[in-house]
């Protein structure tokens, strides 16, 4: 399933979650208190007012696609903003998120209860990523303790995702829980 929605990566929690509420939309909080995070809050809904988002979207905002690619209730989000490999196009990576990595992704993430890849359309303003990858498990040890099937599958997500992300350009993950679910 596909959708198209607006995405707005922010610092600004306590408006993002009054706005996910207003617009039934999802709201995905870091709530660790950790430093060097891109953002701490990234809000997705549907609406025809980009000027609802536009005042949340301090980092960024995007005109993204939903593609839920495992469903499930996830406790915990590991979320992975992405930037494309420089060597290919941003549609070539794009194609190998969606029709390669996501397949490795639930033979190598036994234990994600959730996988949703939000592919970033167009920037509307702000910080150029690509993507976020929304992969949910059961709780933040998980994320730190089973985030791989086994030994071999680091290798294999690791090597995959050089196919199609520059890891060096895209920040460190969040540990994020899903505070609205529209």
């Amino acid at each position: 399933m596909h959708t198209m929605e607006l995405a707005a990566a922010s610092t600004q929690v306590g408006a993002c979650a009054d706005l996910a509420e207003e617009l039934n939309g999802q709201l995905y909080v870091d709530e660790r208190g950790a430093t060097g995070l891109p953002f701490t809050a990234l809000l997705t809904g549907v609406t025809d007012s980009v000027t609802d988002f536009h005042t949340v979207a301090d980092v960024g905002l995007y005109l993204i696609c939903r593609r839920l690619i495992k469903p499930g209730v996830p406790q915990k989000i590991a979320l992975f903003p992405l930037r494309h490999h420089a060597a290919k196009s941003r549609d070539e990576c794009d194609a190998h998120w969606r029709d390669v990595h996501a397949p490795l992704a639930l033979i190598h993430h036994a234990y994600m209860t959730h996988y949703t890849q939000l592919s970033v359309v167009r920037t509307l303003k702000g910080e150029p990523f690509d993507g976020f990858a929304l992969c949910g498990f059961e709780s933040e040890a998980d994320i730190r303790e089973r985030f791989f099937t086994n030994k071999q599958s680091v290798g294999v997500i690791q090597n995959d995702i050089q196919n199609f992300a520059d890891v060096s350009q895209s920040p460190r993950r969040l540990i994020a829980t899903p505070m609205h679910r529209g």
